[in-house]
């Protein structure tokens, strides 16, 4: 569920007069309007408001949408009196030190109460630039830029700049049916703003807007409807942000139970992990042999200081470095080209996939050249060890590509190797590397730290079962999370 385009379409039956049943006993908007018309005479007679020019007759081709009877379009300068501020010359400091006025401007305006007030002006400068203070409870709307269309209510009286247009409505008005009217018109303000260097509208543009005017008590009576509901979706919307937040640290709870060994029951008769990685050596040296590995330099020998928390008999705890075949991307910096293969880095990994849409392209023989050091193959793990640490991949492999600064982890034995496994313990350790990257603005894991990495190895029928157990396990809560989507 979209709460955003629920409410958006529940103001949208509000103005249309679909949330509340008419009450004929009520009055009519015609008779509300005749109110409106003479408190503004009588306030332009007391000197209080200033006469203005009529406003035109609407058109039929203005009317956007059917109204019930009894209610009546209308223009937004006809139920108040609507006026921008300015801004003080800001190199006077006798104008802002000390201001006493609050100043609105557009940042202000967050579509609700602005009950915090960040920007004052003195006496001297409201008197000097003539502004205007508008009264608690009118309705402001941002004019310009980013924020045309947001919308405020003030709490105090105040006054504002030039690209807040503010609507001291009337007796007879409901101050939040016109906030409302105002949050279902946004699109609309967006579209009329567009054409210039800095979208805009004017106050004439707002005056001019037609607007559902309904009785007085209807107005009343939508605004607590549209509350009323707005309050349960907001609920709504909490109760399945906690959700999803209950589903990310669930997965990271099984996860950690999956690489402590107690997601599964042990099998000695599945053999040890010892024997698992002395089939794995075996097959290393025989490539060794071959010359199809290169002989690297003995890994650091496990001190117990270093082990992180207890494994079951028939597990240990090894280097990732003898397990498998650490690597990663060339770290040369080759030419970009409109076309070629794709040139994979850290920001083309995402959910577990490789977004080939934003890659680079570089040549076919530079290709050549990377896939020396790291070649590519399908079911190996690629990762992110600069930047945004973690966003493991296994690879699908359907074309050819190259990779910079980016992890790669290759099979030394591929019947002796669960790469699922592998994956699901890096989902995991992401936060945790994170956490231990080296670096200012681009942190990174190198490589030697990824090849030192303590790794918990269970026997190989055991690493499948756990990947089994881990899958069930997060069908279920994405099964849960989805439903409340």
């Amino acid at each position: 569920m979209n709460i955003a385009h629920l409410k958006a379409k529940i103001l949208d039956l509000a103005v249309r007069g679909k949330l509340t049943e008419q009450r004929p006993e009520e009055g009519s908007a015609e008779e509300l309007l005749e109110r409106i018309r003479e408190e503004k005479q009588r306030l332009i007679a007391e000197g209080k408001l200033k006469k203005e020019k009529p406003l035109p007759e609407i058109t039929e081709d203005e009317i956007p949408f059917n109204i019930p009877a009894g209610w009546k379009w209308v223009r937004l300068g006809e139920i108040g009196t609507w006026q921008a501020g300015c801004t003080p010359d800001t190199t006077r400091k006798d104008f802002y030190e000390n201001g006493t006025i609050p100043w609105i401007n557009s940042a202000d305006l967050t579509d609700g109460y602005i009950d915090t007030i960040t920007h004052y002006v003195t006496e001297k400068a409201f008197a000097e630039k003539k502004m205007r203070l508008n009264k608690t409870g009118a309705v402001c709307v941002a004019m310009y830029g980013a924020t045309i269309g947001k919308t405020g209510i003030l709490t105090v009286d105040a006054t504002t700049n030039q690209a807040v247009c503010v609507c001291n409505l009337l007796s007879s008005m409901d101050s939040k049916y016109l906030f409302y009217f105002l949050q279902f018109h946004k699109p609309f303000f967006v579209m009329k703003g567009f054409g210039g260097a800095q979208p805009n509208i004017s106050k004439e543009k707002i005056e001019n807007t037609p607007f559902p005017l309904p009785p007085l008590a209807e107005q009343k009576r939508i605004v607590e409807k549209i509350e009323a509901i707005f309050k349960q979706a907001d609920i709504i919307e909490e109760n399945r942000l906690a959700l999803k937040t209950a589903v990310r640290h669930t997965k990271s709870r099984v996860l950690d139970l999956a690489i402590r060994g107690k997601l599964t029951e042990q099998r000695p008769e599945e053999g040890s992990a010892e024997e698992l990685l002395e089939r794995i050596r075996e097959e290393k040296q025989r490539r060794i042999a071959e010359g199809k590995l290169k002989k690297e330099k003995p890994l650091p020998e496990i001190t117990e200081e270093e082990i992180p928390f207890d494994i079951p008999a028939g597990w240990k705890w090894v280097r990732l470095g003898s397990y498998l075949d650490v690597r990663d991307g060339t770290h040369d910096s080759p030419k970009y080209y409109s076309q070629g293969i794709p040139f994979v880095t850290a920001k083309n990994l995402r959910n577990g996939e490789i977004d080939f849409s934003t890659c680079s392209y570089i040549s076919e023989s530079d290709h050549r050249k990377f896939s020396e050091r790291s070649f590519v193959e399908d079911g190996d793990i690629l990762m992110a060890m600069i930047g945004s640490i973690g966003n493991p991949v296994i690879v699908k492999k359907d074309r050819n590509f190259s990779i910079k600064n980016v992890l790669l982890l290759k099979r030394y034995a591929l019947e002796y190797t669960n790469m699922k496994y592998v994956y699901y313990f890096f989902y995991y350790m992401q936060d945790i590397l994170g956490k231990n990257a080296r670096g200012g603005v681009q942190r990174f894991v190198g490589l030697n730290s990824f090849r030192e990495l303590l790794f918990p190895l269970p026997p190989l029928a055991e690493q499948k079962r756990i990947v089994e157990k881990i899958e069930q396990i997060f069908d279920t809560l994405d099964t849960i999370e989805k439903a409340v989507e």
